[in-house]
């Protein structure tokens, strides 16, 4: 068996995993949970709303069962809501809330507990939501917030964090509106084999993706349907610069193959050899590297002969000192209807018990029992005093790095930037791109960032230019610069913001960011394709 062969295996169990999960062992789970004491109902339940797998959500519903069970001497019943990724969470809620709100109902109730996401969503939840209505002829504002805050024991928020940030990034909301229970790192995945056909060596920056050599063979996500990616886009931008951000994620869209709706979707593409690289979460590099090596090495007790199993090599790394660990939090949704049950869940991921979940191997003292998970936990003490047991040496604090270019405004304009500059463009992006690094005055020897201050041959220079060029964004002040990112705040605050939605500045029946991307799509269009002619005028003169 060859090691195509193996690799087409390999991916086709993984894609049926989750099939596979959802019937046999989802059933199997269910089971344990909702019957911990052999018998009818479970005492109590907590309602769950969760991106996350199958896999963790497996776990620790057994595992809050008989921690639950063991604490308080009643069944617990978990009951998971998997309505789609952090932003379609967050987006559901809103709206949900929104709804409630116009028609002077209570909001919440449905469901208890937010279960991972990210930081900046549940920064996003806890902030007040509040819609004009009218009663009676008199006008009157309701709000409220989506999640509300909960005081943990002292001493459990002590005992699990040790330290309330890394690297300036928050660990727990100082007001208790949400807690992290796991760490995420952002990088680039591997696939060391298609490197060295290549000749590309390990990536170990982000402006590596910006190598002519990976033309074609970069795997990248959607930032505006991904809120991992796009928080892994905008750590590139805060540790190196707005600009400069923006020219790495550039060239990396110009060497990509496509560019897919989830972020899972990379980690597959790398590991069946259809990318040589891509932009993932750790978590997701490092379940498809351990399904792959599961699958390659065969069921057990299997013989296979070396000479005919190949495994394929994966690598995942996080850019020392330009990457970012952002919390996974969990939070109480506002009028929850467990509140007390959801409340000693969100105590139990805060244990030892739940922590060791996210690294210790599956059948190990203290592990999950079916499923590693492959995430690094955010107790401290266990980096400490356990970490031999970890299936994953990282320590997250030799990955994090501080933030040198602190705007948060950034995050609003790279969805629509990215989809604007790479994505609608992909094909003139693409021509130009092979026409700059095919120039004869292109530098072979440079494998990162090329800007046209690095060239000395006037055309290439010129090219460059245009090809990094960034547009002018409207405002009722005139016309300010996208490129200065000390502009990004009031352009987010009059566009993304809709605060100039009076002002005249996009048409009135428009949306402010489809009206930016309209204003965005031709001067990123028009600038590749001057580059293509000029290209083309050179072959031919």
């Amino acid at each position: 068996m060859n090691r195509i062969i193996v690799l087409a295996i390999a991916f086709v169990v993984l894609l049926a995993t989750p099939l596979w999960l959802s019937t046999e062992n989802s059933s199997k789970a269910n089971a344990v949970i909702k019957n911990g004491a052999q018998s009818g109902k479970a005492n109590r339940e907590v309602i769950i709303i969760t991106p996350s797998n199958e896999q963790i959500r497996m776990e620790f519903g057994l595992a809050f069962a008989a921690w639950h069970e063991k604490k308080y001497g009643e069944t617990a019943d978990v009951q998971w809501s998997t309505p789609g990724g952090a932003i379609d969470i967050r987006r559901m809620l809103v709206a949900s809330w929104e709804s409630r709100l116009e028609k002077n109902l209570p909001v919440g109730g449905d469901a208890d507990l937010i279960f991972g996401g990210g930081s900046f969503e549940f920064d996003t939840l806890k902030k007040e939501i509040s819609v004009t209505v009218h009663v009676n002829g008199d006008k009157r504002t309701n709000f409220a917030t989506i999640l509300e805050p909960v005081e943990l024991p002292v001493a459990l928020v002590q005992e699990c964090y040790g330290i309330s940030d890394i690297a300036g990034q928050k660990l727990y909301d100082p007001k208790g509106y949400w807690y992290g229970v796991a760490l995420a790192t952002f990088g680039i995945m591997m696939n060391m084999d298609q490197l060295e056909k290549l000749h590309v060596p390990e990536l170990k920056s982000w402006s590596d993706l910006a190598d002519p050599r990976l033309f074609g063979w970069v795997s990248l996500v959607n930032p505006s349907q991904s809120g991992s990616v796009l928080t892994a886009f905008e750590s590139i931008a805060q540790r190196v610069g707005w600009v400069e951000g923006l020219a790495i994620l550039r060239r990396a869209g110009a060497n990509a193959r496509g560019f897919a709706a989830s972020g899972p979707r990379v980690p597959i593409d790398v590991s069946s050899g259809d990318a040589a690289v891509g932009v993932a979460i750790d978590f997701y590099a490092r379940f498809q590297i351990q399904a792959i090596n599961d699958a390659t090495a065969g069921a057990p007790g299997q013989h296979q002969d070396q000479h005919q199993v190949q495994r394929v090599q994966l690598i995942f790394n996080a850019p020392m000192g330009q990457s970012s660990v952002d919390p996974d939090p969990i939070g109480l949704l506002r009028n929850a209807p467990h509140r007390e049950t959801a409340i000693r869940f969100m105590e139990f991921c805060l244990t030892k018990d739940a922590q060791r979940l996210w690294q210790f191997r599956a059948g190990a003292p203290g592990g999950p029992q079916q499923f590693e998970l492959r995430r690094m936990p955010v107790m401290r003490s266990l980096y400490t005093n356990e970490m031999t047991q970890f299936i994953d040496q990282v320590d997250p604090l030799t990955i994090a790095s501080a933030v040198k270019f602190d705007n948060p405004s950034m995050r609003a304009f790279i969805p629509i930037v990215f989809q604007t500059m790479a994505m609608d463009t992909h094909t003139q992006l693409k021509d130009a791109w092979n026409a700059i690094i095919s120039h004869p005055a292109y530098p072979r020897g440079n494998h990162g960032v090329v800007h046209a201050c690095d060239v000395a041959d006037a055309q290439l220079k010129s090219w460059l230019e245009k090809f990094d060029a960034l547009p002018m964004v409207p405002t009722p002040q005139g016309d300010k610069p996208l490129a200065d990112m000390d502009q990004l705040k009031s352009l987010r605050d009059g566009w993304p913001r809709n605060g100039w939605k009076d002002e005249h500045v996009w048409p009135a029946q428009s949306e402010p960011m489809d009206a930016l991307g309209q204003l965005f799509l031709p001067f990123f269009k028009e600038n590749y394709q001057w580059i293509v002619d000029q290209a083309g005028k050179q072959k031919t003169a």
